[in-house]
């Protein structure tokens, strides 16, 4: 059959004429039409139910493997540079028992009064008040809030705060006030809260 008389046969086939049972005798080119379909029907069927799912796998695995590489690469740095790390914690934990052993205990708190009351005293300045105040608790450690109220001239204050830094223990200055005492001020009356710190291992 001519091309020409295939289209002839095409324009003259009414769909409505289309019965499964007699598919054999269908136009040449309706058969072609209804097979494209079938096609890309089974075609598109496929792709849905199975080859999208595999892609969305394939997406998973994927995203998986870029997970696990830089698991891997973390693994891997921490594995060569363990020594490092053991070196690192080994220091650490020397520099936190310095500190710790820089903390009074109970028994050393009178002993850290009598330090500030003489270093007051050994900078020239007049000793007005050192008063500890109640402890207050953190986490792994207690503070201890001494009130200090001392007078002198402003290089003896100095003084004053840069022994108290040098002490062996560890003492913060905190809410320091330096107020002029009048006559030809070079009198300085100065109010600062002093703190050390108790480490409560096993309470």
């Amino acid at each position: 059959m001519s091309l020409a008389d295939s289209l002839k046969s095409l324009n003259e086939f009414d769909i409505n004429d289309l019965d499964l049972n007699n598919a054999g005798i269908w136009p040449a080119p309706v058969k072609a039409i209804v097979a494209l379909i079938v096609f890309s029907l089974i075609l598109g069927g496929g792709y849905w139910f199975f080859i999208k799912d595999q892609y969305a796998q394939l997406d998973r695995v994927e995203q998986q493997e870029q997970e696990l590489k830089q698991r891997y690469e973390q693994k891997a740095y921490q594995v060569a540079n363990l020594d490092v790390f053991k070196a690192q914690m080994e220091e650490m934990e020397e520099t936190f028992g310095a500190l710790v052993r820089q903390l009074p205990s109970e028994t050393e708190v009178p002993g850290l009064l009598e330090d500030i009351t003489n270093t007051a005293l050994g900078s020239g300045l007049a000793l007005q008040e050192v008063k500890l105040q109640p402890e207050q608790q953190r986490d792994f450690y207690s503070e201890l809030p001494i009130n200090i109220r001392v007078s002198g001239s402003y290089h003896e204050l100095a003084s004053f705060v840069s022994s108290v830094a040098s002490l062996p223990r560890i003492v913060t200055l905190h809410d320091l006030t330096i107020k002029p005492m009048g006559g030809d001020g070079d009198q300085l009356d100065m109010q600062v809260v002093a703190r050390t710190y108790r480490y409560r291992a096993g309470e």
